[in-house]
């Protein structure tokens, strides 16, 4: 078996399998390889890495997996190969921080089950490897871009699909030509050492959908993945006419036509009530979803989210309230969080119970409507849309769903989601429901601000 790289005299070879070679000439900022297990990802990521050290000049430079135990089993040896046995590197296991012989150049081992370490560096470039797994959150990749703004540095990700979480909004992104974005894919067999039975074998015994991501490489929904029927790609609306102005259109994008569950953003008429989703949690884990609806088309739209904002209750509510816009209902929290409905109402956001508080019967409600497609989901969601690529049902040793959620609690957003919709009733789209005028109640603090000063009465007597 040929080795990755080896010294032939003075010079050094490096024999890339053609997978490799195509992520070496990939010069986007941003790489995404979406490869089989065991294709030679993990290997090729030090040599990545090596590149933009001798590109970029000295200085921090990023690499971080998945978790600990991806770092200590696959990223570090690699790692140590190559820097240490190759260009005489040494690596302080105390600080996980490799250092070239000249002091000047550092390799920060991070992992993305310590978000913290991830904020504590600014780099010129970066290696994710494994990036792909459930455990790590669209936060995580928000903070490598974070540390990587000074410099505009570049990025490898290197994993093997897992689900259809924040990663396939880098896939999409890549696979539609924005320059900053390279998609690629091989295959686990594209390494020679690879054997070709092992490959045959999992395809004959695996489900498609499994294979297809564990040895091909492909982003494919899986068995257990829960809302299905949402498509992460572009609805096509229909401007509606103006019915007393041919030459204008009503406000909003009008009706569905065909496509996905995403729009672009567009400016909310102020007239559109809107619907407020709140799951409560911890002050870190605290969510908000927004969804307004047109009064015309019966169409909901998922606009705002709020997510790990890590403030007190009291003033989340505060900064709801300030956003000063037109909210029908907020509803939020399980039946037992009336202390936290009735803090909310205390500082200004009045929060209800949910209508549907069963947790089966609200994915119901919320799946129904991306079985419609009377409800879609600005494109800037990006929390929003990696929960629901990965929101999933735990699978069975042959890959079959089980009844029990995966790690539900981790789903902040989609439950304020669940929370939100409880309120909106499904209709055929042909269907119309009549105006109704929701009028405040007397004694609430818009409805007094809303009345006229009365006028004083007529005097019965005396000098007019």
């Amino acid at each position: 078996m040929t080795p990755l790289w080896e010294r032939v005299g003075a010079k050094l070879r490096i024999n890339l399998h053609a997978g490799q070679a195509l992520a070496h000439a990939a010069m986007a900022r941003i790489i995404l390889v979406l490869s089989g297990t065991q294709s030679g990802k993990t290997s090729y990521g030090p040599i990545w890495l090596w590149r933009e050290i001798m590109r970029c000049g000295p200085g921090d430079y990023l690499a971080a997996s998945a978790n600990y135990d991806v770092l200590r089993l696959k990223m570090l040896p690699e790692l140590t190969n190559w820097f240490v046995g190759l260009w005489g590197w040494t690596y302080a296991a105390g600080d996980r921080v490799f250092l070239s012989p000249d002091g000047l150049t550092k390799i920060i081992l991070r992992s993305a089950d310590a978000p913290a370490g991830l904020e504590s560096a600014t780099a010129k470039a970066a290696w994710l490897d494994e990036w792909g797994m459930p455990s790590v959150g669209i936060e995580c990749w928000e903070a490598v871009l974070r540390r990587l703004s000074i410099a505009q540095g570049r990025v490898l990700i290197t994993t093997t699909p897992y689900n259809m979480g924040w990663i396939k909004q880098i896939h999409d992104r890549a696979v539609g030509g924005n320059p900053d974005y390279a998609l690629v894919n091989f295959r686990s067999i594209d390494n020679p050492a690879f054997p070709i039975a092992e490959y045959e074998r999992a395809r004959r015994e695996m489900p498609d959908w499994r294979f297809d991501m564990f040895y091909n490489g492909k982003l494919t929904k899986p068995a257990g993945l829960i809302y299905t029927d949402f498509e992460d790609s572009y609805g096509a609306l229909e401007r509606i006419p103006d019915p007393n102005d041919p030459d204008r259109f009503l406000p909003g994008p009008g009706r569905y036509v065909s496509g996905g569950c995403l729009v672009q953003p567009f400016s909310i008429p102020a007239h559109w009530l809107r619907t407020v989703g709140v799951d409560f949690g911890a002050s870190v884990n605290n969510a908000q979803v927004w969804i307004a609806d047109d009064p015309v088309t019966r169409l909901a739209f998922v606009y705002r989210e709020v997510c790990g904002v890590g403030k007190p209750s009291a003033e989340q509510a505060r900064e709801a309230a300030d956003y000063r816009e037109p909210v029908r209902v907020a509803f939020g929290g399980a039946r037992s969080e009336d202390e936290r409905r009735l803090e909310w109402a205390m500082a200004g956001f009045p929060v209800v119970e949910p209508l549907i508080t069963d947790v089966e019967a609200g994915i119901d409600r919320v799946t129904g409507h991306w079985r419609q497609r009377s409800m879609f989901v600005f494109d800037t969601l990006t929390g929003v849309r990696s929960e629901l690529g990965t929101y999933s049902r735990e699978v069975d040793a042959m890959g079959e769903p089980l009844e029990k959620i995966a790690d539900k609690d981790k789903f902040h957003r989609l439950d304020a989601l669940r929370y939100g919709v409880s309120g909106f009733p499904l209709f055929k789209r042909d269907e119309r429901m009549p105006e109704v005028v929701v009028e405040p109640h007397p004694r609430s603090p818009r409805a007094i601000q809303s009345r006229t000063p009365r006028q004083p009465k007529r005097a019965e007597y005396g000098v007019h």
